[in-house]
């Protein structure tokens, strides 16, 4: 409320990080992410920036005086880097402010809580500069999904037929009273009821996280966004003992999302299952196979599953967290919950998914493999990660861009989770939202 109160007088100096001013720094590059949820705006050069910046709400505006820099080309790109679909900066300016001082203006297309903060160097980055412009009210992912929903049934020409069931499940889903949530064992479980069943599907990486990349240039990013939406189509056409499906996205296009928000918005949205689909890299071409893990509360159940989980978890260092958001703390609480009875659940997920993905591929490993995912940390929704293949081997990568293995994929996966639910049928809810 304070921030506000102070927004609303028309301008606000924030000054960030005591570090010294890097004197001759060059930019390296420049890159605007646009996304529903938040726009970013990212600066990195070869050596550390300081700046300071003012708020303006008359019109909404950000002016972000960078000292140690002189113009350059690659600032000046910045004009050229902002897209019409921005749901956020309509325009970005670059001008000289001062002897070693850049200002970058951002015009805003609404009012927005700007987050500054630097990035060391990490991965193939060097230091960077991250202007993140999030909404004055946070998006709600339950909110987005019954509006997706929605949107979809006013969408036919004529009107849903009385009592549209899904319609309705959704909204008794969101009014009626919840009991506790009961951890424990499996006997402890609500009864079966007709309801709707989501499944969150997790592209991992995204924005300033490519993930890996294969021989050809190949991100692994856009193969698993666009698996997700493939597999989002069947599970959205699918019906499960009478009871309807709908998939949700945890990124539906080209931005970061870090690790504890994947498993937030989930959770938010109550989803029946999590799967995380990723296409990872090994440090040999020669690997090869897909593979699914769960999580592990008592070590890795190999050296190989150790690493992969340690190389996921660095997502955050790469994508670009700022570790001064409180959500942080919120974070650390939620990764401590995980409980057995999730991973047991978890486990016959992911083999019921391996178990249809080796029938269309070679599998790396022949069982469920184990180890501390970050991603995989809901304490109450059985959670997997599946590795589509190893995008850094040559072969793999190829068959990866093919729309025909994409389609065969996630038709497996479908075919998995149809598997899982045969034999693990949908519960009545019992988390508060």
């Amino acid at each position: 409320m304070k921030r506000r109160a102070l927004l609303g007088q028309g301008s606000l100096v924030l000054l960030l990080g005591t570090a010294q001013i890097a004197r001759g720094a060059s930019v390296v590059g420049v890159r605007v992410w646009p996304a529903p949820e938040y726009s970013r705006l990212t600066i990195e050069s070869d050596g550390q920036l300081s700046s300071s910046q003012v708020v303006m709400t008359q019109p909404p505006r950000l002016a972000v005086d960078i000292r140690g820099l002189d113009l350059a080309a690659p600032l000046q790109e910045l004009v050229g880097k902002v897209q019409p679909n921005d749901p956020f900066i309509g325009a970005i300016q670059a001008s000289q402010h001062g002897p070693g001082v850049v200002r970058v203006l951002v015009d805003l297309k609404q009012q927005a809580v700007p987050q500054v903060f630097t990035l060391p160097p990490v991965a193939a980055y060097r230091h960077r500069l991250v202007v993140d412009f999030h909404p004055v009210k946070a998006i709600d992912p339950l909110e987005a999904f019954i509006a997706e929903r929605l949107k979809e049934a006013a969408a036919p020409p004529d009107p849903p037929a009385a009592g549209d069931p899904l319609g309705d499940l959704i909204a008794r889903q969101v009014d009626r009273p919840r009991a506790p949530a009961v951890i424990g064992s499996a006997q402890a479980r609500p009864a079966k009821t007709d309801r709707l069943i989501i499944v969150a599907l997790d592209p991992g990486h995204g924005g300033e996280d490519p993930g890996a990349v294969g021989p050809s240039g190949t991100r692994e990013k856009d193969i698993v966004l666009q698996i997700a939406h493939r597999l989002r189509d069947r599970i959205n056409a699918s019906v499960i003992n009478g009871n309807p499906m709908r998939a949700y996205l945890t990124r539906d296009a080209d931005f970061f999302v870090p690790l504890h928000q994947r498993v937030q918005k989930a959770r938010r949205v109550q989803a029946d299952l999590f799967v995380s689909i990723h296409a990872d890299a090994f440090m040999t071409p020669t690997a090869r196979g897909a593979s699914v893990f769960a999580l592990s509360q008592v070590g890795a159940s190999s050296t190989a599953a150790r690493w992969m989980a340690d190389k996921e978890n660095r997502a955050d260092l790469i994508g670009g967290l700022d570790v001064k958001s409180r959500d942080r703390l919120v974070a650390h609480a939620l990764l401590d919950m995980s409980t057995t009875a999730q991973i047991n659940d978890s486990l016959k997920l992911g083999s019921a998914l391996l178990g249809e993905i080796g029938n269309v591929g070679r599998l790396h490993k022949p069982r469920v493999e184990q180890a501390g995912f970050a991603v995989l940390k809901a304490p109450d929704i059985p959670s997997v990660l599946v590795e589509t293949a190893f995008i850094s081997n040559p072969e793999e990568e190829s068959r990866l861009r093919s729309e025909d293995y994409q389609d065969q994929l996630s038709d497996a996966i479908m075919r998995g989770i149809n598997r899982y639910f045969a034999k693990n049928p949908p519960l009545a809810r019992s988390r508060p939202l």
